[in-house]
Formats: C-alpha cells, structure tokens, sequence
C-alpha cells in the first residue's frame, strides 16, 4: 500500500489516498464518458481531503445518490462518491502525483457498464 497525494489542477483542493494502484475503471454511464476520466476506488477510510474543501462544487444529478466533485475555480474534476458505491470514493488517477500516462496504460482496466448498471472485469 502507498499513499498518493492528488490535487485539481490549480491546486486548490489536494487530497491523499493509500491504495494499492493495482487496476483503474472507466465507466460509459452519461457523466463518466463526457469527462473521461479514469478512476480508482478506496473506501473512506483510505481518503482524506486535505485543502480545499471551500473550493469544491458538488453535482448531482438523476437519482442524487452520486456525488460528483469539481474544483471551483480551475473545473477539474478530482474525485466523486459514486452511485454504486456512495460510502467511498473515486478519484481521477491523473489527479494524481507522480502517476502519468504511462504508469495507467500498463494497469489493468474494468470497464463499468454505468448505463445498465453492471460491471464486466474484461
């Protein structure tokens, strides 16, 4: 396990999470494709929000279970608590320190179905 620090890209809002960065999803659902974003999941306990709690926009949209997080002033999105897993949280891998392109291509991705709500590890 290693701790990560993340941060949009103005800096306001910076966050740490200690994972294992041993796969990353995309997902299809309406959200997720137009930000296109490649995520990874912890569990509360792994996440901390260290600035920029005052910066942060939330956006909810259908059900309201999902809660989707931008920065303010830059619109980088760094992390979300998502609809099929509301008590963790999400984050955007290339809001992360030290993890380039590179380092994600080579990790495994899972796919989420977040139309039909399903998830296929292929």
């Amino acid at each position: 396990m290693q701790t990560f620090t993340g941060r949009c890209h103005c800096g306001d809002i910076v966050f740490e999470i200690d994972t294992t960065l041993d796969g990353v999803a995309i997902c299809n659902c309406s959200i997720c494709i137009r930000r296109n974003a490649v995520m990874h999941r912890v569990t509360a306990d792994r996440f901390r929000l260290i600035q920029g709690e005052d910066a942060l926009v939330l956006y909810q949209f259908n059900t309201g279970t999902a809660k989707h997080y931008f920065c303010g002033h830059c619109g980088m999105y760094p992390f979300h608590r998502p609809r099929i897993a509301p008590d963790a949280y999400t984050v955007n891998v290339f809001c992360l320190d030290g993890v380039d392109r590179d380092t994600i291509e080579a990790l495994p991705v899972t796919r989420i179905d977040g139309k039909g709500f399903s998830i296929d590890p292929h």
